[in-house]
């Protein structure tokens, strides 16, 4: 017998439009969606019904696994507690991203990227987590390590994406130095002499490691299909080198310019929830905001805050009248979905999976009142 379940008197985001009806679930896939009014299923009392949201980078697991300097957590425990946090905030499909390259300030990591990609594969196949997770690695490419921490995961079938990145002082997003120091000095507790040598230190790796890394790291990618993302391009030049690449995303790009061309070559541009919600770049780079009104932003990610992915899908539509809510969530939804090759997800569309959220929009921010994935309650 075919499991069914049903939802009635919501306000349905589909692709192009919201409309008020029901849905049915059968066997966790989308069976129906019906427009008026249903006397049967669990009541919506009006409150939206979205698809299940789609997080392609976020740094959120890093940070439960790593919560103080010199702390390390265990990896299991850490990753549940992300995912409860990640699933109550509305994310039923989650890429976390993972760092290769050993950081001058914890060391090396080589034994904690091992830990945290096979946590998230222990974890799956014993059905502890409420939202699925898939592995992004980010590549710090001016690191020594970084092609032999790459090496010793991306061909585990968790792992889907990878990024290429880099954050030397003077390159990329942080082409000037002033929001460099200030982040890294602070943090770091350098002196003026000492945070001079961080940064020499640092340009020095890139010319030493950068391009080689880049290549090793692309070839073997490459050779089993993983897609690919690019990683704060700010100029023309970066975007062109990302399409030689084949990149497929194109991650927080700096500069209104590196939007519009990628965007143009049919990489999917990607920003920061955060962005959106605090209504600037935390950095001073190009708002999230002026993409959408330019209309070459593809996609939205939590980084940092994982409520921000569904707080930014409800605001933009706020505060620019050319962004429908349907194009919102879609942000947060279906492109996401397709930039990762999930086209069984990200809509609520008959045949899709029963990913569904139910949001009740508020003066504030959006509450979450329930979250399905493939029709069974996660939170």
């Amino acid at each position: 017998m075919m499991a069914e379940q049903s939802f009635r008197n919501a306000r349905i985001v589909l692709a192009d439009q919201v409309v008020e009806g029901s849905v049915l679930l059968r066997d966790g896939l989308i069976a129906a969606i019906e427009p008026g009014a249903s006397s049967t299923g669990e009541d919506m009392e009006g409150d939206y019904l979205i698809p299940g949201l789609v997080e392609l980078h976020t740094d959120h697991y890093e940070n439960h696994y790593r919560p103080r300097p010199g702390v390390t957590w265990h990896a299991i425990a850490a990753l549940q507690a992300h995912d409860a946090q990640i699933a109550g905030a509305g994310i039923t499909t989650v890429f976390d991203a993972v760092r290769c390259g050993s950081d001058p300030e914890v060391g090396d990591i080589s034994a904690d990227v091992t830990a945290q990609v096979d946590a998230i594969a222990q974890a799956d196949a014993e059905d502890r987590l409420r939202a699925e997770h898939l592995v992004h690695l980010r590549c710090e490419l001016p690191t020594p390590d970084v092609i032999e921490q790459f090496e010793a995961q991306y061909r585990k079938p968790v792992v889907k994406l990878a990024s290429l990145m880099d954050h030397t002082p003077g390159a990329r997003q942080y082409t000037t130095l002033e929001h460099y120091i200030a982040y890294y000095q602070k943090r770091m507790r350098l002196s003026d002499a000492e945070m001079s040598q961080f940064i020499a230190d640092r340009q020095a790796e890139r010319a030493l490691y950068s391009q080689k890394s880049h290549d090793a790291i692309l070839a073997r990618g490459r050779d089993i299909g993983l897609a690919f993302a690019s990683h704060d391009d700010a100029t023309v030049d970066h975007v062109e080198e990302a399409v030689r690449d084949g990149v497929v995303i194109a991650e927080f790009p700096t500069t209104l310019e590196a939007a519009r061309a990628a965007h143009k070559a049919g990489l999917a541009v990607l920003m920061g929830g955060p962005n959106v919600v605090r209504g600037k770049s935390h950095n001073g780079n190009i708002s999230a905001a002026e993409l959408a009104r330019e209309g070459v932003l593809d996609v939205l990610s939590s980084d940092y805050v994982p409520f921000s992915l569904l707080f930014a899908a409800f605001t933009l539509p706020e505060r620019i009248d050319t962004v429908s809510l349907p194009q919102s969530v879609a942000l947060v939804t279906r492109n996401p979905a397709k930039a990762a090759h999930l086209d069984d997800r990200g809509e609520v569309a008959v045949g899709k999976r029963g990913d569904l959220v139910r949001v009740r929009k508020t003066s504030s921010a959006p509450v979450v009142l329930g979250v399905w994935r493939q029709g069974k309650r996660v939170s």
